[in-house]
């Protein structure tokens, strides 16, 4: 018997309601992307993460490395590559959830960005239609200009956006709170009830939360030229087994 088809949305609630990182004490576990880059692009490949991490474009700047041969989970790593575990924002889906905050995943795009400023959403692939994560879908088509946005200041990235309900306003301004200080730092915009963020609507009496995707980095190397194959939301991560990329 074959399984039934699985929509990311679902997918999303999955993971979010496992999700028990807890950013005030750097605990528990995160959910990962895992990308491959061939061994001979990891220097170039630890360089844009570390770019990509003081341009505050991707979620967090914890990763974890895995050599040829090294096993995640159930996947091994293939000789001659290296593996990437990074940060994915559904964690911070998941941070929303465990604070009692009913979260409603819209979908993933590509966000315009001008002089560090996101301006809007430019494509969206909503979640409850695809069973493929958007941002590998728009990743592979190769619309990314991450690079620029990390050099200059404007072009276009990966990003996602969920919605709350209004009344969840408080507790939510708390998990950002708390989120100052750590090394989640992939939130890119919070909007007001009843009003649209970055072009896309909400329901009535709900608030958009928009946040950088977790695999902007890879489209980086990917823009750079070199090879590399993104594995989105492939898993679950104790924090204490990543670290930060500048400590490369």
């Amino acid at each position: 018997m074959t399984a039934p088809l699985k929509f990311v949305n679902h997918s999303i609630d999955d993971f979010a309601m496992q999700v028990t990182y807890r950013p005030e004490t750097h605990e528990g576990r995160l959910v990962y992307n895992l990308s491959l880059v061939k061994n001979e692009d990891l220097e170039f490949a630890i360089g844009t993460l570390k770019d990509a991490a003081k341009t505050r474009i991707v979620a967090s700047g914890l990763v974890k490395f895995l050599s040829s041969g090294e096993k995640m989970d159930s996947f091994v790593v293939p000789k001659g590559q290296t593996g990437i575990c990074t940060v994915c924002s559904v964690t911070f889906d998941g941070l929303l959830v465990r604070h009692g905050i009913p979260i409603n995943p819209i979908g993933g795009g590509l966000v315009e960005i001008e002089n560090r400023t996101p301006i809007r959403f430019t494509h969206m692939i909503l979640y409850e239609y695809t069973t493929i994560d958007p941002l590998q879908v728009l990743n592979s088509l190769r619309l990314t200009s991450v690079t620029n946005v990390m050099r200059r200041g404007s072009g276009t990235i990966l990003a996602n956006i969920r919605e709350f309900h209004m009344e969840a306003e408080r507790r939510v301004g708390e998990v950002l709170d708390e989120l100052t200080d750590s090394s989640f730092i992939g939130v890119l915009a919070v909007g007001m009830p009843n009003v649209s963020l970055l072009g896309v609507p909400v329901n009535p009496q709900f608030i958009a939360i928009a946040a950088v995707g977790g695999t902007n980095a890879v489209a980086a190397i990917r823009e750079g030229g070199r090879w590399v194959e993104t594995h989105s939301m492939k898993g679950l991560m104790d924090v204490s087994d990543m670290t930060e990329i500048r400590n490369y």
